[in-house]
């Protein structure tokens, strides 16, 4: 993707620094683990750990604010991802306040570059709940429904976060990309563009947009989760 994000009106808040040091963004990995295409994002190294130039990250926040408006504002689809731990709550919550859909359990391969598949399959998850909501499988064997259910189950373990999602997304918005590589790949395959909250560990060539910043402490992560969420929906707002 050639997009020039700089280019994009500015609708982003002046973050404060203090903010981002607060929530713990400054902080990158231990330098034995660095990733030298971050080089440009790092400040300096404290104590064998590097520590991230948050002027340069509140910059890309900001872009990433105004390209998320800019998605919100012209209807576009956005998936976030955060399968981690520590981001699962937090990027579920922001992509439902958003209206956006999310991954947080496991990225399924194919799901980008298998989509035809996938879509059946998410089909399939909202036919069986809709059935049984209905009455239209009370015909059915007490086993029979059980089935289904699992089947349901089964299926709203991968896809619950994304049943309303009708084409391949627009964008994808990753915590963590060195953890979500097969996202990461599918995209770049599919000329999706990518956001993301990427660590000292990771390689900001393989992402559209990178935002440096600590990606395993939970307020840096909810930090700039809310932030992109919060940019898609003024956008969305202003439609």
């Amino acid at each position: 993707m050639n997009k020039n994000f700089s280019d994009l009106p500015n609708k982003a808040p002046e973050y404060d620094l203090r903010d981002l040091l607060e929530a713990g963004c400054h902080f990158g990995h231990q330098k034995a683990k660095w990733n030298p295409h971050m080089a440009e994002w790092i400040y300096m190294e404290k104590d064998g750990v590097h520590i991230f130039d948050l002027a340069k990250t509140a910059a890309q926040l900001q872009m990433a604010y105004n390209y998320a408006y800019e998605l919100g504002s012209k209807g576009k689809t956005v998936v976030m991802v955060g399968t981690k731990r520590q981001a699962r709550e937090i990027v579920a919550d922001a992509a439902k306040k958003a209206g956006v859909n999310y991954v947080i359990s496991r990225w399924l391969g194919g799901f980008l570059t298998n989509w035809t598949q996938v879509k059946q399959s998410i089909k399939k998850m909202n036919d069986i709940e809709a059935g049984l909501k209905s009455g239209k499988y009370d015909g059915y064997t007490k086993y029979e429904r059980v089935q289904l259910e699992k089947e349901q189950n089964k299926l709203e373990r991968f896809f619950i976060g994304v049943k309303d999602l009708k084409e391949t997304p627009d964008c994808i918005f990753v915590v963590d990309p060195k953890r979500e590589d097969n996202a990461i790949k599918e995209a770049r395959v599919e000329n999706v563009p990518v956001v993301a909250l990427i660590d000292s560990n990771a390689d900001p060539d393989l992402v559209d947009l990178p935002i440096p910043a600590n990606d395993d402490a939970v307020k840096s992560i909810r930090f700039i989760v809310d932030q992109f969420a919060a940019g898609y929906m003024a956008g969305k707002a202003a439609k």
